[in-house]
């Protein structure tokens, strides 16, 4: 029984496995799949090319085992394709912002000088998408300042205080809880400093221009 232990868990010294959670097997799964598809074959139809049976190959793509580099071979041979292309999405640099309570970074914005603070909480990286997250407070020293503009959209949620919010021609009252989603091309901005201090989370979306 021992032997048969022992057996069952012996690996194979030139699988491609991930030590913490197999995010590596799951991008390889993935490649292998979208690849595939774009030929326009079934998993059948790759895996006889390929020289595997149709369920080791269905196992590749679902991230549920770790191929060897052979076989990866006879993939990157099927699909006519380098074998780097599997591990292209695993290489790819994600972003990451983490930012503790209170330590968001002091950006000066249009409306700095009349009062308001923004805290910049993260920020995208080499994206045509750009994301901004703000943390903005008002207190007695800030003044109304209706007349934002700006490209993309933007997104509010009242944390603290109240205030009366003023979008194109309306005018929405926002407290703790309450979200307001817009186009920020129209001129908006606070229109009336209720109940102090104010803070609430704006979080910009935009294109970015192709110089940038």
């Amino acid at each position: 029984m021992a032997r048969k232990r022992q057996i069952a868990h012996f690996q194979d010294p030139h699988s491609l496995r991930n030590v913490k959670d197999g995010r590596l097997e799951v991008a390889i799964g993935r490649e292998v799949r979208d690849f595939r598809k774009k030929l326009d074959m079934t998993v059948a139809e790759l895996a006889k090319i390929a020289g595997m049976s149709a369920g080791m190959l269905s196992k590749i793509e679902n991230g549920m085992t770790s191929p060897s580099l052979a076989t990866l071979q006879s993939l990157s041979r099927a699909l006519h394709v380098p074998v780097t292309s599997f591990f292209r999405k695993f290489e790819e640099v994600r972003d990451a912002s983490f930012v503790k309570a209170g330590q968001g970074l002091n950006i000066e914005r249009r409306g700095t000088r009349a009062g308001h603070q923004y805290q910049l909480l993260g920020h995208t990286l080499s994206k045509n998408l750009a994301v901004e997250p703000y943390m903005i407070t008002l207190t007695k020293d800030s003044d109304v300042f209706p007349l934002f503009q700006h490209a993309g959209v933007e997104f509010l949620y009242m944390l603290e205080g109240e205030v009366s919010y003023r979008h194109a021609d309306k005018t929405y009252t926002l407290t703790p809880g309450d979200s307001l989603f817009f186009d920020a091309d129209a001129p908006h901005g606070p229109d009336d400093l209720r109940k102090l201090p104010i803070r609430f989370l704006s979080i910009i979306c935009y294109v970015r221009d192709q110089d940038e």
